[in-house]
């Protein structure tokens, strides 16, 4: 469901300019109401196979492979099959002792090259009747478990053997109070994974059926983690009335089954919708049962005529407190009727752009009950950031960020409205704010995680442990670059200092980089501070000091990619398309916000010698200015000896900005040049990157530290 590609309309980028025009949207036809593979993957063979005739019901062309209302995949029988009719052909499809038709379809895509290539039918002008025959046979073929729908992913597998991983997986899960399965010899048990314990090293499970079966080992036994389904085959386990006592499990097989958590919709939560291929069902107003950022599960009837494929032009979602959200979906899947004769479908989904900010708050409200955004309680903020102490990072003082109050305001009252390059998360409680966590998007493909402090002290009533702050937030943060698309990595800069944050950061990246995926990079930096009037007084006149070519950029990206991995490269846009930041700065700029890069270079008798990356960012984004920063990369051997001139000339860009200071973020061993260029001392942080294809398993870590987390110091972070 959560991988899916939004539907037509959406892929062809149709938009609307308000909320009369979204309502009055004209259906699609049906050459466009679902996608090119819809429906259901068929496999029966012989009796329980499918087949497709043309012309007359006994002039069988061959077993149906695929099959929805709108579309029809056929393996034929024989060699060659003639496709060059292009008016529509009567269709009859029979199976199980049943033959609808005739039905009207037209030749797609095939192979005539290739013998028995596929052979594909567009159904047209297929009626309700015929619809409803047609989801009739496909639900006969699902209930003979000769079909499954075509549009479903499967899920990703892998082995966890670590005695202390599956431990703490286990114990989160239990503080958690997720639920669980035991199937044996075809029965099954729901049960909680009460606790651990630790003196007898027994899990404790609980269910609350008045006799359970437990029976005999061996049991194999699902829970269900923070994205993930976790599952266990035990040997040994005895039950004791309502309780069940097992040893910890040697493996635990984790299976992730769905990207983005998913939450249980609030009461009233509906949509309405027409059906994009029989506007004659009226519209269909369904429950929503449970959404996230990209999906929704929404409980239908089966006379609603849904499968997997389908494309609702226009779905409009009442969220139950008055406000009513246009989205555009694709059905994913379809259950089998449920014992009250209702199925389940689940929908991915995307807002209109005119919703997008609404949705995203919507959505994130749902999923981190407990959090806010930032706009109404600045003031809060401010008194958070004091106490918990984040003014004094890097020996700074809560003084020298007043010039900045105003700037930060600002953005933190408009952060909430521009969901596409910021999330300003807070934790309120009667105390004040608790704890915040930002996030900003300052490159094309990677947010920004930044601003993380905790208030000092007892945690509020109502706070059963002082994980829990901590735990909501990230996951507010964390998850909200999941609804941009052009997510591909997260990029921090962490201070290891604080025990906490070494552990839930530093040691996280470095165990990734460790199995050597590519999927994460840490390493200690230096942010050294720069004042744009305290030029080095130095001549330079041997030296040519201007913007790169577009020789140099090459040359820069390319000595970039030699001396970084990867994900460095990709994350702060060091790839040749990317280095002059255009994208990034317009789309700031359609925000009436300001982020800019440039690329100096400075040059010996016309050879490049070192390049100077400056970037400017919003004031009032980082307290810190993080997006005020230069990096400085040499491009023959002895380039550090330009870094000063470099420095003079970065100090002149920033000026012209009215910039009175920046920050050089040193990644090198340093030299000379630190002194020769003035560079005043600062903190040295841990540059710290992973992709986003790691943000569910980097939630779950994090949900594993806060469980039963006592006395930890409370975070902070540039």
């Amino acid at each position: 469901m959560e991988g899916g590609t939004p539907g037509t309309s959406a892929r062809r980028g149709v938009e609307f300019g308000s909320g009369d025009a979204l309502r009055n949207v004209i259906p699609l036809p049906p050459a466009e109401a679902a996608l090119d593979d819809s429906g259901y993957s068929l496999h029966g063979t012989g009796v329980n196979a499918l087949t497709c005739s043309l012309g007359t019901p006994e002039n069988v062309l061959g077993e149906i492979t695929r099959l929805s209302p709108t579309i029809v995949w056929v393996t034929p029988r024989q060699a060659q099959v003639d496709t060059s009719e292009s008016r529509p052909l009567p269709v009859y499809l029979s199976g199980n002792g049943v033959t609808l038709g005739p039905l009207h379809g037209a030749f797609i895509r095939t192979d005539a090259e290739v013998a028995h290539a596929p052979v594909g039918l567009q159904l047209v002008g297929v009626s309700l009747e015929q619809g409803r025959e047609i989801v009739a046979l496909l639900a006969d073929a699902l209930r003979r478990g000769v079909a499954e729908p075509a549009a479903s992913a499967l899920p990703v597998q892998d082995t966890i053997a670590d005695a202390d991983r599956i431990r703490s997986i286990l114990v989160a899960i239990c503080a958690a109070g997720n639920k669980g399965v035991l199937r044996r010899m075809g029965r099954t048990v729901r049960m909680e994974l009460e606790r651990y314990n630790p003196a007898t090293g027994q899990l404790e499970w609980r269910t609350d059926e008045a006799e359970p079966e437990w029976g005999a080992p061996s049991y194999d036994i699902d829970v269900i983690g923070y994205n993930s389904a976790y599952r266990m085959r035990l040997e040994e386990g005895h039950g004791e009335g309502s309780r069940f006592f097992t040893t910890l499990p040697e493996h635990l097989f984790r299976i992730r089954h769905r990207w983005h958590r998913r939450v249980p919709a609030p009461e009233g939560v509906r949509v309405r919708f027409h059906h994009p291929l029989w506007r004659e069902l009226g519209e269909l107003e369904r429950e929503v049962l449970d959404l996230s950022f990209s999906g929704l599960c929404v409980r239908c009837a089966p006379e609603d005529l849904m499968f997997p494929g389908l494309l609702p032009p226009l779905i409009e979602l009442d969220t139950g407190n008055g406000q009513t959200l246009s989205l555009r979906g694709e059905l994913r899947y379809v259950t089998r009727p449920r014992a009250d004769g209702t199925v389940l479908c689940g929908i991915s989904i995307q807002p209109y752009s005119v919703d997008e900010a609404r949705w995203v708050r919507f959505v994130s409200q749902t999923m981190s009950p407990a959090t806010r955004t930032s706009e109404d309680l600045v003031e809060g903020l401010w008194d958070l950031f004091t106490r918990s102490g984040f003014f004094n990072l890097g020996g700074s003082s809560p003084e020298a960020f007043q010039e900045l109050k105003m700037n930060f305001e600002s953005l933190a009252r408009r952060a909430a409205d521009v969901p596409q390059l910021f999330c300003q998360a807070v934790w309120p409680s009667e105390r004040g704010i608790e704890a915040t966590l930002s996030f900003t998007k300052p490159y094309r493909h990677a947010w920004l995680g930044h601003q993380v402090a905790k208030r000092p002290g007892k945690p509020p009533t109502g706070v059963q442990e002082p994980g829990q702050i901590m735990r909501d937030i990230y996951l507010r943060t964390f998850e909200h670059p999941q609804s941009d698309p052009d997510f591909h990595w997260v990029v921090a800069y962490v201070e290891a200092l604080n025990p906490w944050i070494a552990k839930a950061h530093v040691r996280y990246a470095q165990r990734q980089m460790e199995q050597g995926s590519g999927l994460a990079y840490t390493r200690k930096i230096q942010k050294m501070k720069a004042y744009s009037h305290e030029l080095s007084g130095r001549d330079f006149r041997e030296l040519e000091i201007g913007p790169a070519t577009p020789g140099e950029l090459s040359l820069l990206a390319a000595s970039v990619a030699r001396s970084f991995p990867e994900c460095y490269v990709e994350s702060l846009d060091f790839t040749r398309d990317r280095l002059d930041l255009t994208p990034v700065t317009q789309k700031w700029k359609s925000f009436g916000m300001e982020r800019e890069r440039a690329i100096l270079v400075a040059r010996r008798a016309g050879v490049p010698q070192a390049a100077a990356v400056v970037e400017l960012g919003q004031l009032g984004t980082n307290l810190f200015r993080l997006l005020d920063n230069t990096r400085m990369f040499s491009l023959v051997e002895d380039g550090q000896r330009t870094y000063a001139a470099l420095m003079d000339e970065a100090r002149r860009w920033y000026a012209a900005r009215n910039r009175e200071s920046f920050l050089f973020l040193r990644e090198d061993e340093g030299g000379s040049y630190v002194e020769e260029s003035g560079l005043h001392d600062g903190p040295d942080p841990y540059l710290w990157i992973i992709s986003s294809k790691l943000v569910p398993d980097f939630l779950e870590h994090i949900s594993e530290l806060t469980i039963g987390r006592r006395g930890a110091h409370s975070p902070r972070q540039g």
